[in-house]
């Protein structure tokens, strides 16, 4: 599924020159993700939750076109009117939009159609909407467009990576990265109950679903020092983890009966030696390695066969405040699933307008997770930024680490 578009609470004022190399840079890194790919690469859609490569390249500029050129700025003209029927994604007051379990039939238009498309938006973008002259208001639709962009770029690493995976010949979409330190001892960092400020505050770009600041209470509770590992998850494996009923929540379960599920996406055994598909391409698992791309469902079953649980998305943040130097993992290499269900803060009110459409409708259903993973990009993740997903799904990089009352 497409992340959800958020919109922000507040954002500083930003010099337009540093606001401008900013939207440089981060719409050049979209562009940098595609490279190498074919046209058929980036067209094909693996999966409802999943978005062709193309689609997001497309969407991300819809989107600047949409809430910044078209009602800012005079005389603009539209590089292809059809366009805001193709890339609309869930905006209903935008208009009608192509069916998303359908964006894997748009052969047309060709990515070098987008990238044209692109190029369009990104000069009247420069021009017009980056001015001497920028607007609180400008600035900061700017700023979410950009925020947005950078979780589809997440996105398109996920997608192509479910894509590719897909295919026999496994093939790679980036060379491998270079092994990763492991973790040092597990470790059981206590923290003490109270009361505790939690939330967004100050005037630094934010979600508006990571707003209002508000105290909560928590009880003393412990938390590891580093996410779980394939290691300790093959252990859970070889110990009947996925054929123990009651390790499991009844929907998932029921998802493990239907779906067949064994061992975590991506993963294969031949000859009883695993290996896992990866961005660059069937590699052999690592024991030390995080696990990753794991449900909700498959985090909670494995928490209760440890004798643990999953921490709240409220003690991840506070720990993460207050015992950062101890805690390792804490932005990546993958999301963490916490046990709190994605639902507003006290004082939330959604945004009025086109761009506030997508947040408060998504809060049923659906669980957080917190820090960020291999693919999120350099400073977008934060102490309180709120991923989410439903509870089945497992294709982002998602992990777990342990929680434990005290």
């Amino acid at each position: 599924m497409t992340v959800p578009c958020c919109t922000p609470q507040t954002t500083s004022p930003t010099p337009t020159e540093s606001l401008a190399a900013r939207y440089r840079a981060v719409r050049e890194a979209s562009v940098q993700l595609a490279e190498g790919l074919s046209d058929a690469d980036a067209t094909v859609q693996s999966m409802p939750d999943a978005s062709p490569v193309k689609w997001h390249l497309a969407h991300t500029t819809w989107f600047f076109e949409t809430f910044l050129l078209q009602p800012h700025v005079d005389r603009y003209r539209s590089f292809d009117a059809r366009y805001a029927f193709l890339f609309n994604s869930y905006y209903e007051s935008a208009g009608p939009r192509h069916p998303r379990p359908q964006r894997g039939l748009l052969t047309r238009p060709t990515l070098a159609d987008v990238l044209a498309y692109r190029a369009h938006v990104d000069a009247a973008m420069l021009e017009r909407c980056l001015p001497a002259d920028l607007t609180h208001e400008i600035g900061t639709l700017v700023m979410l467009g950009l925020n947005h962009e950078e979780q589809h770029q997440e996105l398109m690493q996920t997608d192509l990576l479910h894509l590719f995976a897909q295919n026999p010949l496994r093939p790679a979409s980036r060379p491998a990265l270079a092994h990763e330190r492991p973790a040092g001892p597990l470790e059981w960092l206590a923290f003490d109950g109270g009361r505790h400020r939690v939330g967004h505050h100050g005037e630094a770009f934010a979600f508006d679903c990571e707003t209002p600041a508000h105290d909560i209470l928590i009880y003393p509770f412990a938390l590891a020092s580093r996410v779980v590992t394939n290691g300790q998850w093959r252990a859970f494996i070889e110990d009947g983890g996925y054929r123990t009923a009651s390790l499991w929540l009844s929907d998932g379960w029921q998802t493990v009966g239907a779906q067949g599920w064994a061992h975590p996406l991506y993963w294969e055994s031949q000859d009883s030696v695993w290996r896992s598909m990866t961005l660059a391409g069937m590699q052999p698992l690592d024991d030390d390695a995080p696990v990753c791309h794991v449900s909700y469902f498959e985090a909670d079953a494995f928490a209760r066969w440890a004798g643990k649980r999953l921490p709240t998305e409220f003690e991840w943040e506070v720990a993460a405040r207050t015992r950062a130097d101890r805690l390792e993992q804490l932005y990546g290499p993958v999301w963490q699933w916490t046990a709190s269900p994605y639902i507003a803060y006290p004082g939330f009110k959604p945004a009025a307008g086109a761009v506030g459409e997508y947040n408060g409708k998504f809060m049923c259903g659906q669980f957080v997770l917190r820090g960020g993973s291999r693919a999120t990009p350099a400073g977008h993740a934060r102490v309180t930024y709120r991923n989410f997903f439903y509870p089945h799904q497992r294709w982002q990089f998602c992990g777990l680490r342990l929680a434990e009352d005290r």
